[in-house]
């Protein structure tokens, strides 16, 4: 067990220095920072100093070293734009995104497990149907699109929830929280019922797929044959054995979630780091956009030692194998 996280905690620092080579490395080839960051008017001089006091005018290989040096004592550079430390920026702005995402992936497990049970039980139910087919306009509709019918319907023509902002915040351990407000809740679910609408669509069909292939198994049909209520037929054996998979995808979902959070958080004016990464890429804030993306894959490495541990709780045959 130890061994296996071992080689799972190498494995993710192999990739995250691979990331950093990239992102750096294409940064340096899409645009030159200065031409933005300098307007026309600064002379010649002030013009090469900024570049020096910025660290662009040694060689991108020289620049790396630099970088991974001060990434290894918990440097991972200032901002270009707003001249303070990358990683700061970054967590100011992530609270609000972890919020957003977290919010997005509790809408989808509340309505699309239960949903997904249904079609799975009752695949020739008309609401069933009703149910796979909003699944599939789901999938099909695009975020941005969505989002700003749901302002227009929501927030223009009947006026009950707000149109963009985060709204009141309480500040937790340093941490400011809008869930803990009703005010910014009600802020809250425009936004996240946009970004949930796709995981929505896939938890249900996911459900739905794995209920029909448990159904017919063995030890469904021997818990029926005990004389167990269809209901803890369902919960103890169908739905149990269906989170497996669920799990997993929903672990891997939550990353996607947040590191894509980009276009709801535009459309909605929510202060998160999706929005700060767009204005950074526009900036080619290159501290900024690289220290993001560590946070993100370190927060994916995360997530799937999380999902690891919780798919060896809810399945006993893995269990029986690492004993073994």
């Amino acid at each position: 067990m130890s061994g296996a996280i071992l080689r799972s905690l190498l494995q993710a620092l192999m990739v995250v220095l691979l990331m950093t080579v990239i992102v750096f490395f294409g940064l340096h080839m899409i645009g030159n920072p200065v031409d933005i960051l300098i307007g026309q008017d600064v002379d010649q001089v002030d013009r090469l100093r900024i570049i020096h006091q910025l660290g662009l005018d040694q060689p991108i290989w020289r620049q790396y070293l630099s970088f991974l040096n001060g990434a290894v004592h918990g440097n991972l550079g200032n901002s270009f734009v707003y001249n303070e430390p990358a990683i700061l920026l970054i967590f100011q702005r992530l609270p609000a995104t972890l919020e957003l995402a977290f919010a997005a992936l509790i809408m989808a497990v509340l309505i699309g497990i239960p949903l997904g049970l249904l079609a799975g039980l009752f695949p020739d139910h008309p609401l069933s149907k009703m149910v796979m087919t909003g699944s599939i306009l789901g999938f099909s509709l695009p975020t941005f699109w969505i989002g700003l019918m749901l302002i227009m319907a929501f927030s223009v023509s009947l006026g009950w929830l707000p149109s963009g902002g985060r709204g009141a915040t309480v500040t937790v351990f340093g941490v400011k929280w809008s869930w803990l407000t009703a005010d910014g809740l009600r802020h809250l679910i425009l936004p996240a019922l946009n970004l949930s609408l796709f995981k929505i669509s896939l938890v249900i069909r996911l459900t739905r797929a794995n209920v029909r292939e448990v159904l017919p198994m063995d030890f469904v049909k021997f818990a029926r044959a005990k004389g167990l209520s269809p209901l803890r037929v369902v919960l103890s054996y169908v739905l149990r054995n269906t989170m497996i998979p669920l799990v997993t995808v929903l672990g891997l979902e939550l990353g996607s979630t947040i590191a894509f959070a980009v276009v709801t958080e535009s459309i909605f004016a929510w202060p998160g780091a999706g929005k700060l990464i767009l204005d950074s890429i526009n900036a080619l804030d290159r501290p900024v956009i690289v220290a993001y993306m560590m946070v993100i894959v370190c927060l994916f490495v995360t997530l799937n030692l999380l999902v690891d541990v919780l798919y060896k709780l809810l399945d006993p045959r893995v269990r029986v194998e690492l004993k073994a």
